[in-house]
């Protein structure tokens, strides 16, 4: 990659220069979500950052293997305790639904909410209960190699023998004498070795309802686990970059790093990428805090604290103004001041196409380019890449005036550059531009189906013609029949 791409790895606690481990190659696996909610701004951070990170490795012509999983079983309430019911039987007890129909809601819901924000899909999106077998497999080679144990049909991993031989607590920086003191050993955990081993297995009560066979019993795999499982399914035993937000370090990935360890021998994950925080008054946003914000509340502006609705694209380029390892503190002020800069950005880029090319150039657009591309080399700053991009709209303005001037040639070499930026590393679009292409295929195909629907009368198909009007103002569609045809609104 030109000019070197350098990444900040969590596991050294330093900046590195990012080597692939096959060249050209880029294995990525990403923490996804928990699908018992809705998606709320604190899910949008982690996407719409790796989704700038695989953005900017496939520009740089890196073949990238993206993974991202849905975590669909074995997420208990308490996740560090590993205590409570599953998030998402709990969520289909309430709801009345079979827990499958839970995931699909709100997987549904996520991956229209990812549509929004412009986050391409992943290469392969598993699903931990499609991935038992590679998981019993897993807890298997783990056990045969000394580091977990079977306890009245559970199975956990030993931590204090795996930390004679290995680091447990290397990635979040804990060490097991400190980990010892601070976790207390909780009512019905009697057969644990220790409190802090963590369950690759549990066995499931008589109420529990997603539950899977095993040698063990019936029961359902460890939260940790599937993405050890499927992170080295579809990347290998040992593969480039694993992400997910800072609260993920532990014990999530330190109990991944520890269960690969313990099954291959070898640590799985080169670079560790972890995202920071979005808090709202210093407070991390957390469903379980309670003062998250959903995605589609975001949007059409319904949630209480919000002055008013945000756009998709303002809500994406709020999220990039920030480093990705840096927490953004929400404000409705923040997201405005983030719709104005957006807006300026766009307007710039649209300018473009109104600019006067000179026969001489006074402006520096390789400068321009090589300050952008080192901010995003330096660890995906891209705040100080958007920084510059600012400085490439004063120069487009200042052209338009005709204050400085712009061969043919750096105007093309302009143009290819800010809207490659733009749209095809920050991933921002114009949606006042798509809304406009989307009303008129909308007016399209409602004129076709009242065409239809006169067509259908004509020839005395009145059921037909029924069906069509029925099903328009069923999508809230008024239709008025005139002496010349029809008339339409939305209501």
């Amino acid at each position: 990659m030109e000019n070197q791409f350098i990444i900040y790895n969590t596991l050294t606690r330093k900046k590195e220069i990012f080597k692939p481990l096959i060249e050209g190659r880029v294995g990525l696996y990403v923490c996804g979500p928990t699908v018992y909610s809705n998606s709320h701004l604190g899910h949008a951070r982690p996407n719409i950052t790796f989704d700038l990170l695989f953005r900017y490795l496939t520009f740089w012509g890196y073949k990238v293997r993206y993974v991202r999983n849905i975590t669909d079983v074995g997420h208990l309430e308490d996740e560090v305790e590993e205590t409570g019911e599953d998030k998402i039987s709990k969520k289909a007890r309430i709801e009345q639904l079979e827990p499958m129909e839970v995931v699909q809601k709100y997987m549904n819901t996520f991956h229209r909410n990812m549509n929004d924000l412009n986050v391409l899909s992943p290469s392969i999106e598993p699903r931990a209960s499609g991935h038992i077998i590679e998981q019993q497999q897993l807890i298997s080679s783990i056990i045969n190699s000394g580091y977990a144990y079977e306890a009245n049909g559970s199975v956990y991993f030993d931590v204090e023998k795996y930390n004679q031989k290995y680091n447990y607590g290397k990635l979040s920086g804990r060490n097991l004498d400190d980990i010892k003191t601070n976790t207390r050993r909780l009512d019905g955990q009697d057969e644990k070795k220790n409190s802090f081993d963590f369950a690759l297995w549990k066995k499931a009560a008589p109420e529990h309802i997603m539950r899977w066979s095993s040698e063990w019993g019936e029961g359902f795999p460890g939260w940790h686990l599937e993405c050890s499982a499927m992170s080295s399914k579809y990347l290998g035993e040992v593969f480039d970059i694993h992400g997910g937000g800072m609260d993920l370090i532990f014990p999530h990935h330190e109990c991944e790093i520890a269960q690969s360890t313990a099954g291959q021998g070898k640590e799985a994950v080169r670079y560790w990428m972890h995202n920071n925080m979005i808090t709202i008054n210093g407070q991390k946003m957390a469903r379980s805090l309670g003062n998250f914000i959903a995605l589609d509340e975001l949007f059409s502006g319904t949630h209480k604290i919000l002055e008013q609705a945000y756009s998709p694209m303002t809500v994406r380029f709020f999220i990039l103004q920030a480093h990705y390892r840096s927490t953004i503190d929400f404000s409705n002020e923040a997201l405005k001041a983030a719709e104005k800069g957006l807006e300026r950005l766009l307007s710039a880029a649209k300018t473009l196409d109104e600019l006067n090319v000179s026969s001489e150039t006074t402006v520096d657009v390789s400068g321009l380019k090589e300050k952008c591309f080192a901010a995003l080399n330096d660890d995906l700053n891209s705040p100080v890449a958007i920084a510059h991009l600012f400085d490439g709209v004063r120069m487009i303005n200042l052209i338009k005036a005709g204050t400085e001037k712009i061969s043919a040639s750096d105007f093309s070499n302009l143009k290819s550059f800010f809207n490659t930026m733009i749209f095809d590393i920050l991933g921002l679009k114009d949606e006042k531009t798509e809304d406009s292409g989307n009303n008129q295929i909308l007016e399209g195909a409602v004129n076709l189906l009242l065409t239809l629907r006169v067509e259908a009368k004509a020839g005395k198909d009145w059921a037909t013609a029924d069906k069509i009007r029925n099903e328009l103002n069923a999508l809230g569609v008024e239709i008025k029949d005139t002496k010349d045809g029809f008339e339409w609104s939305l209501k």
